[in-house]
Order: structure tokens, then sequence, then C-alpha cells
């Protein structure tokens, strides 16, 4: 990342403090359960684990508003949880966290979204997981509570720098919270950013899209190898979507930005930052969101919020878990990593 200004970068980080983001969608408790790897099971060919510890964290699009909050910003959630433990705890987490769950709907009639990860701790560096269980109901939440959450919509995002949409696709953001999530941006000039998770073409006018290397295949029904391909699938994207901006993870290989309109950059390709300590790569989507919506919402250009979203990546990826990044941390390796 040889054009990178680092001392700009650095110099930006305070603005990321205190922009207030408004994060709607699928809230989860990712759980982790932790074992250390004694002997293979005579049952089967698997490992035995000897309990060591089980933790939760919050997940889904709950992580990006922690992402938020960790650097230094506010963050107000509104989702769905269940009337049940996992509920229970998942929003005593995201108080902890210091995330407002006033937006929050509890809905009796289906579960919270539960993640459960088996994780193995032996001899390696880094733990390593080798089951996940998910507790989960697809079916979109009723009118009820959809109707709750848009009138949550209409009090938060007014009081707010940007909104954020991140679908994991288990029920909330329906065509109707979609548009609600649009009508009350635009009537109250707020940035509306989006992390897909799929279907593109349900987010028409989003001032940003982000989707990864396969969504974006997808959706431009074409192979992405080259840089004239990335740059020809950014292109589309932005006027099939009628987006300001559109940012493709591209895992390994880092991530491709091209805007518009007020979020005008010519297209350019960002190197992953960290390549050669990567651990757990669960959230790091959702880092790279909730980084971009809190530069943009401070006023950052689109080539600053990637690079700094991209060196966040870099390091929530060394961690284990739905991880954030400290803007100290985030100092650090915009410093030392070239």
């Amino acid at each position: 990342m040889s054009d990178v200004d680092r001392g700009r970068l650095i110099k930006l980080l305070p603005r990321l403090q205190g922009r207030r983001i408004v994060v709607v969608g699928d809230v989860f408790l990712d759980e982790y359960v932790v074992g250390r790897a004694t002997r293979l099971s005579r049952e089967a060919p698997i490992p035995v684990l000897e309990f060591e510890r089980r933790f939760c964290l919050p997940g889904g699009a709950a992580n990006p508003s922690s992402n938020v909050v960790t650097l230094g910003g506010v963050a107000r959630q509104v989702g769905v949880v269940g009337n049940d433990e996992a509920g229970q705890q998942l929003l005593q987490k995201l108080r902890e966290a210091g995330i407002d769950t006033t937006g929050v709907v509890t809905d009796p009639s289906r579960p919270t979204t539960t993640k459960t990860r088996i994780v193995a701790q032996g001899s390696l560096r880094f733990p390593q997981q080798l089951a996940r269980i998910d507790h989960l109901d697809r079916r979109p939440v009723a009118k009820d509570v959809e109707k709750a959450l848009i009138t949550h919509l209409e009090t938060l995002v007014p009081q707010a720098d940007a909104v954020l949409v991140s679908d994991y696709r288990t029920g909330v953001v329906s065509e109707a919270i979609v548009a609600a999530v649009l009508d009350v941006a635009r009537r109250h000039n707020r940035l509306a950013t989006v992390d897909s998770q799929g279907n593109l073409q349900k987010f028409h006018t989003f001032d940003l899209v982000k989707c990864n290397h396969a969504e974006a295949q997808t959706a431009t029904r074409r192979t992405l190898f080259t840089e004239d391909d990335f740059q020809r699938a950014g292109e589309t994207l932005l006027e099939e979507l009628g987006a300001q901006a559109v940012v493709i993870t591209r895992g390994p290989e880092g991530m491709s930005l091209i805007g518009t309109g007020s979020l005008r950059r010519e297209y350019a390709h960002l190197p992953a930052a960290n390549r050669s300590e990567v651990f757990d790569v669960t959230g790091a989507g959702d880092t790279v969101i909730a980084v971009l919506t809190l530069a943009l919402a401070a006023g950052i250009d689109l080539l600053a919020a990637g690079q700094l979203a991209n060196y966040a990546a870099g390091l929530v990826v060394r961690k284990l878990g739905n991880a954030t990044a400290t803007p100290e941390e985030l100092a650090w390796a915009i410093e030392a990593w070239t």
C-alpha cells in the first residue's frame, strides 16, 4: 500500500469519535465452547475435548455496532431477539458494550439466533473451530414486529449521522424495512450504507453498498479475476444499484472500491493490510462496513475510509471470534504494516 499517507490516516482517527450510527439487521448471540484436545475418540475419528471455558459475543448485525463503539462512536441497535435466555444474554452483552438497545424488539414467536462454535485448544498457537451449530428462524418477522422496527427507525435515524443495514438474511431486513431506512435517511439527509450478504438488488439507491467477491460475481453474472474485471463489476453495480459507492471485499486480496457523485473516487484496489497473521476471519466484513460508515459519516473521503477499514480488518482477523479494533491498535497497524 505504497500510496498510503500514514500520517494523514492517523490524524483522521479522532474524527471517528462521537459519530452516531444506527445499525439495523439480524442480531445474533455468538457462543464459543472451548475445550482442550486430549485424544481421539474410540467411537468416531474425532478429537475428544475437555471443557475449558465458554463465552459469548454479540454477532450478526450486533458486530458492526461493537466495532462502532470500540472506535469511539455511538451505536444504536435496531433488531429482533426472542423471549428466551439467549435474548436476555444478548441484550446484556450489548448494554455491557455500551450499545443502545432501545430499538431492539422482543418477539416471543421466534428464538434468538444463536451460533454455537465448538473450538479446540491444543498445541497450535491459535484455537481451531471444529464445528458450528446454528439455532435460528429464517421466516420474515411478523408484521407487528416489522411495524415496531420501523417506528424505532423513524425515531432513531434523525438523531444519527448514518444508518447501517446489516442483512444476515434471517428475517429482519424485509422490503418494508429497506424502504423505511431509505425514506427516513433521505428525509433527514443521513448517510445510508449496507452490508448486503447476498441479494444486492434489494438495496437500490443506498449511498454505499458493500459485498464480497462471490456476491459481486453473482450480481454481475461474470467471473472476476483481473483488476479490469473488478473495475467493470464496480461500475456495473454503481449503475444498476444507483449507489454512490461500491466496495467489494476480496479476502486475502484486500478490497476494491469505486464511487461516484459526492463519494467520487476512481477505481482503487487496496491489498490486504495483513496477510501473514490470519487466525479467524469471523466478522471481518462487519468491521469493514462499520469503519467505512463511521469514516464517511465523519466526512472522510472514500479512499481514506477504505484504507482505515482495510487496516481494521487486518487487526480483527488476528483475534478469536467477533473482534474489534481500538483506535490505538489502528494507529499501530497504520504505522507498522507496509
